[in-house]
């Protein structure tokens, strides 16, 4: 059952054990994983799977975001539910700010959940300091790279977002008829500098001469920007609009009403935006963390407290095409999947300034 409550309020610890020994019984529940739909309202919200909870693994999660947004929160909360169709008892808390989440942290190791996961590497200084403050419970955590001094009882899930911007640009190479792509980006944080600089080696890699022209509007949810900023593009002969936005996609698509069907595409991140996105749309970087969460649930249940998981094009992500798109672009765009996925091609990952 579901049910909306005050913030983590109705965990319950799986006896008086150690955390230690509780997290180990409890995740022997875990077995197969089975995707639920996504839930929850308000900003704080549980939602718990039948029962007392005894013998189940407790899993919180914190989301910077409302997660019916449809982008990177919605498909954090299809982990979680997947997670608790599997037999954890979850919890999760929505719209939480960077100030905030070390309190909320803090919350959840007190109502007895024996994982917190936080979603978003914005939140990964915080999580490491509560976890050094609770060694005997484990946590997940997302970071761009590996972290220096990570916890030891810390999990990292690495984005890795430069892998599949390699294949957008392969995509956004092959689909440009002027030989400019803009991308358009929220705040120009390191991994944003990884995602161009991507690009950028799968143009050289193709063996094309397309400039990338990258832009930060200064917010991932700001349409009104990301729509002035694409427009600007457009106008300074880019055909092709990159986007690595959150709410702010919309914009994006927005920037190329009133032109013509085929004049022009645009690409967007984390979950299929088809529907709002319009004729020119040509596909989205798509991420899932189901798999992800339920292998890094397993390696804790093995006694591996720390590691780093990476995502890639078999654990994660994938390039979705709209059906418009050529046949020769999403042929050269399986082509770059499979290569980084072999080993092929290694994408390196660089941060370095843009600018």
């Amino acid at each position: 059952m579901t049910r909306s409550r005050s913030p983590l309020t109705t965990l319950t610890a799986p006896g008086r054990l150690t955390r230690r020994a509780a997290t180990t019984l409890a995740f022997a529940s875990i077995s197969a994983l089975v995707l639920a739909g996504c839930g929850g309202s308000g900003d704080d919200t549980t939602d718990t799977g039948d029962g007392d909870g005894g013998g189940k693994a407790v899993v919180a999660a914190i989301f910077s975001g409302p997660t019916n947004d449809a982008d990177y929160n919605a498909v954090g909360l299809q982990a979680l539910n997947a997670a608790k169709a599997a037999g954890a008892e979850v919890s999760f808390t929505e719209k939480v700010a960077v100030p905030d989440v070390e309190a909320r942290l803090t919350e959840a190791v007190g109502d007895g959940a024996t994982v917190v996961w936080t979603h978003g590497s914005q939140f990964y200084d915080a999580t490491a300091k509560v976890a050094k403050n609770n060694p005997d419970v484990n946590f997940i955590a997302e970071y761009d790279g590996i972290p220096k001094d990570q916890p030891a009882n810390v999990w990292t899930i690495d984005r890795q977002f430069h892998l599949g911007f390699y294949g957008i640009g392969i995509l956004a190479s092959k689909l440009s008829k002027t030989g400019t792509v803009g991308y358009v980006g929220g705040l120009s944080l390191p991994f944003s500098m990884a995602e161009v600089h991507a690009m950028e080696q799968a143009v050289k890699d193709s063996g094309a001469s397309t400039t990338i022209k990258p832009v930060w509007t200064g917010d991932f949810n700001d349409a009104a920007k990301a729509q002035q900023f694409s427009t600007q593009l457009l106008g300074q002969g880019a055909d092709v609009i990159v986007g690595s936005l959150n709410q702010g996609s919309t914009g994006t698509f927005q920037a190329f009403e009133g032109r013509a069907a085929g004049d022009g595409w645009v690409t967007a991140k984390y979950t299929d935006k088809s529907a709002a996105a319009g004729p020119h749309y040509a596909g989205t970087v798509e991420y899932d963390f189901t798999k992800p969460l339920a292998d890094v649930l397993a390696k804790i249940k093995a006694g591996e407290e720390k590691g780093n998981y990476p995502l890639g094009f078999d654990t994660g992500v994938t390039i979705k095409l709209a059906a418009s798109v050529p046949a020769d672009a999403k042929a050269a765009v399986d082509k770059a999947m499979a290569d980084v996925k072999s080993g092929a091609v290694k994408v390196e990952l660089n941060t370095a300034k843009i600018g």
